[in-house]
């Protein structure tokens, strides 16, 4: 599938691919091959508790090379791709002064884009400004939010559709943050962690029925290996909804069913259904978003 590695050719490997891809264990793989330590690059195995229910890598596989930023952050915490390029940066630097590889993995595209230098560098945005909005947005309306835009920041608001929640909410943030409008800091680059020159990046593209079985059984495997219990946890730290821990797909369909207002066979069927449109959204995303120099993978 992937002609031999060399570690004297390349300075990273980087690894993307849809959920349920495979990419894990390739990744595990290629850094037995090379000397290379695992560094994690999806948005929602950062998460502590949620260890079956995200598919982050069990103890057999921990133990088989080195991995870094898995589980790590408490549910409560608004965890951001800013904070992943900081700690990202500084678990690579840790690795290569260690003599070894940097192998990059996951599927949240925006995290290899910060890592290879191509996003805008914005300011950090404090919690309770993030949870203000959110809250807002779930008890009065985007369009609310979309008039308190125009006031603030009437360049942003007339650039953006009224309807366009996750856009109008960023600006807001930055704006209600800084003082200053978000089109300011669209335009300065991240600094580069990688450079793409010299590093190989891989992206899986699976064909779809083979994903689509593999979700649908991964799932039913998740709830045997404890999601249930895993959700059951999640509740009893009262989390805001708004949180970026409390959207991990599966949790409001098994919250419903502890609270027993559906059954599990209709669990398995919405999550695996939200997991498919999912992985499609990433696989779509990857191929508008990622350049020519990503090597496309074909898993089998």
């Amino acid at each position: 599938m992937i002609e031999k590695l060399r570690r004297q050719d390349i300075t990273a490997l980087l690894i993307a691919g849809p959920t349920a891809s495979g990419k894990s264990a390739l990744a595990i793989e290629l850094a037995r091959e090379l000397g290379g330590e695992i560094v994690n690059a999806d948005s929602m195995q950062v998460y502590g508790v949620l260890e079956k229910l995200t598919a982050r890598p069990g103890p057999a596989d921990l133990a088989q090379v080195p991995h870094h930023l898995y589980g790590h952050v408490t549910p409560q915490t608004a965890y951001s791709t800013g904070i992943w390029l900081s700690e990202a940066s500084q678990a690579i630097a840790d690795i290569r002064a260690r003599g070894a590889i940097p192998v990059v993995v996951g599927g949240t595209g925006l995290y290899f884009r910060a890592l290879t230098g191509g996003l805008s560098d914005m300011p950090p945005i404090p919690t309770d400004i993030r949870d203000s909005l959110r809250a807002r947005l779930e008890s009065e309306g985007i369009k609310v939010l979309h008039r308190e835009l125009a006031r603030l920041d009437p360049e942003m608001a007339v650039r953006l559709r009224p309807a366009d929640r996750q856009r109008i909410l960023r600006a807001l943030e930055v704006v209600l943050a800084t003082g200053r409008s978000i089109a300011e800091f669209q335009g300065r680059g991240s600094a580069m962690v990688v450079d793409p020159a010299t590093a190989r990046r891989l992206v899986l593209e699976p064909d779809r029925g083979l994903l689509h079985a593999r979700i649908n059984a991964r799932f039913e495997k998740m709830l045997d290996e404890g999601a249930v219990d895993e959700v059951r946890q999640l509740i009893l730290l009262d989390i805001p909804p708004q949180h970026p821990a409390m959207k991990a797909i599966g949790v409001n369909h098994l919250a419903a069913y502890l609270r027993g207002e559906m059954s599990l066979e209709k669990v398995i069927e919405l999550s695996s259904a939200a997991t498919r449109q999912y992985a499609k959204r990433q696989m779509t995303w990857f191929r508008n978003q990622f350049d020519s120099g990503w090597e496309k993978i074909y898993p089998e």
